[in-house]
């Protein structure tokens, strides 16, 4: 390997003891410690977060082909990575996803996501501040940016959100491909955005899917592909016209539950009130799907707070206490945009990090692969294209997702949610920064994605993916206007009344963006819509 650079060694000699000092005091200095990460620590954003290149990943281990023969067990085990010309030795890498860990099988390659703790095995141990990081494969997404633009709008509009940027990896000198490493939602994630004495974070999901760990042990693709026969065998009422939800699961993937929309917990059978944020009771066990997915030390007052939160959010006591409504306003108004129905307004409910501070409640986004419709492959791209911003809950009302629900409760907050949406639009789109912004990564992707070589997609497809994407967005912003101004209705209701008054989309091919049917997932189109097109517009140049 080559030799580390001077600064990074003096870098790391700076850091360590501090580092050290807050590993022997953490129980009263956790706060201090993180400030000073923050003050000192966190030069990684200028570093590996630079998006203006690619960097360059390069990972060293013995036995590479027995860490893939054994990767959907995500256990850890320790490799030499080098970033940018600077090495760190024994770091911990294990491969993460749900339900990408089984799909990339049905592709028939290895290209796992990954991810690298770099304090795993020594708890000083840290690039510039940054103690984990993500290295998204971008599976299903043959754009390569549908995280990337996300990411990108939620941090522009004001959403804590975390950095990204796209990176190059080698294994052992060989081309493994281009990857987006993603900042864990973390310790440094934390004292970035937070500073000293951070909150509670939280990971709610009742998924069991994936690997063979955590929310994913018990996951098998062959329930979903059974879900796919669930029509014809009479298990479930496909929507009637007009109804803009996508179809929900059938009854058999999904548990009981008293919640508003009657509960959608997936393959597992686990409820899932607590994951959609409904009050119940006051019972911890109410809430496991919470607590048992904490990223931060839990007490029991913490749990208390939490709890009391969630019964005043959904009772619509207080919101200005109860919620960080700036950012929750901000977040759900990129993420309304760009319609991701794998997610907290989706009918699986996760995907979604939430954080809570003093007992008041956010919103952190994550995992964004099948946002832009790629989660139900089968829905024709007018209907995706003119969702509607009032009413973006799939297979649900927004009554049934409580940390949504007080926007659209009170009519001064449903004002300023359309106030923030017009903003959004105008700046990022009708500003010409949207086409911008994806010519640019376009350019400095595209040499990498063409030489890729486990890439999911063909450099074609690549390609017509991207047009597919910057058409669909452009076509979707003015959607939106059209509905924030009336020439559009904002509500699934009027929508299938007015079906006339569409941005008409049906040139666009929602699948050539990538979508979930391809690795054999489960997916579904919304019915009483124009049916798709085939092609696109030309090739993006």
């Amino acid at each position: 390997m080559k030799a580390k650079r001077s600064y990074k060694k003096l870098y790391c000699s700076l850091l360590a003891p501090i580092l050290c000092a807050a590993v022997l005091f953490a129980d009263q200095n956790y706060g201090d410690a993180l400030e000073t990460i923050a003050s000192v620590g966190n030069a990684y954003e200028a570093l590996l977060f630079d998006t203006s290149l690619v960097h360059s990943i390069e990972i060293e281990m013995d036995d590479w082909q027995g860490f893939l023969d054994n990767c959907t067990d995500e256990a850890y085990v320790s490799c030499d990575v080098t970033i940018d010309g600077e090495d760190y030795h024994h770091v911990a890498i294990r491969a993460k996803g749900n339900t990408s860990l089984s799909n990339v099988a049905a592709y028939g390659n290895d290209r796992y996501s990954f991810k690298i703790e770099f304090d795993h095995y020594n708890e000083t141990c840290r690039y510039h501040g940054l103690d984990k990081v993500s290295l998204n494969n971008i599976i299903q997404d043959n754009t390569y940016m549908k995280d990337y633009l996300t990411y990108e709008m939620m941090r522009y509009y004001g959403a804590a959100a975390p950095l990204c940027s796209f990176t190059y990896i080698t294994v052992n000198g060989e081309d493994w491909g281009l990857y987006l490493a993603v900042e864990g939602v973390e310790d440094a994630f934390l004292s970035r955005n937070y500073g000293k004495n951070p909150g509670s974070l939280y990971k709610p999901d009742s998924m069991k899917m994936g690997g063979g760990r955590g929310n994913g042990g018990d996951f098998r693709m062959s329930e979903w592909d059974g879900a796919k026969d669930a029509e014809d065998s009479g298990d479930f009422t496909p929507p009637q016209d007009g109804d803009f939800a996508p179809p929900d699961m059938p009854e058999r993937f999904a548990p009981p539950s008293g919640g508003p929309d009657g509960g959608h917990g997936g393959p597992g059978g686990m409820r899932s009130d607590d994951v959609s944020l409904i009050y119940t009771d006051d019972d911890y066990e109410s809430y496991e799907n919470i607590f048992e997915n904490a990223k931060t030390e839990l007490t029991d007052a913490d749990k208390t707070r939490l709890i009391s939160a969630l019964k005043s959010l959904n009772a619509g006591d207080g919101i200005e206490e109860t919620v960080d409504v700036d950012q929750v306003i901000r977040y759900f108004v990129v993420h309304n945009f760009v319609c991701n129905f794998d997610s907290y307004t989706g009918s699986m409910i996760h995907n979604y990090y939430l954080y809570e501070d003093g007992g008041q409640l956010s919103m952190i986004p994550w995992d964004y692969n099948l946002a832009f419709g790629g989660f139900e492959g089968a829905m024709d791209a007018t209907s995706l294209v003119n969702y509607p911003i009032d009413t973006p809950v799939s297979g649900g009302s927004p009554d049934s997702r409580p940390m949504l629900a007080w926007i659209f409760a009170d009519e001064a907050y449903t004002d300023l949610y359309h106030q923030y949406f017009s903003e959004f639009i105008a700046s990022f789109f009708e500003s010409g920064y949207f086409e911008e912004t994806i010519a640019k990564t376009y350019a400095l992707i595209a040499p990498y994605v063409e030489k890729d070589p486990t890439k999911f997609c063909t450099f074609e497809e690549f390609k017509t993916g991207v047009d597919t994407l910057k058409n669909f967005c452009l076509l979707r912003a003015e959607s939106v206007r059209r509905q924030l101004d009336g020439g559009i209705p904002a509500d699934s209701e009027g929508q299938a009344a007015d079906s006339s008054s569409l941005v008409d989309a049906s040139f666009l091919t929602i699948s050539d963006m990538g979508t979930m049917d391809h690795g054999g997932g489960f997916g579904g189109g919304r019915k009483g819509a124009p049916e798709s097109g085939f092609g696109g517009g030309p090739a993006f140049r």
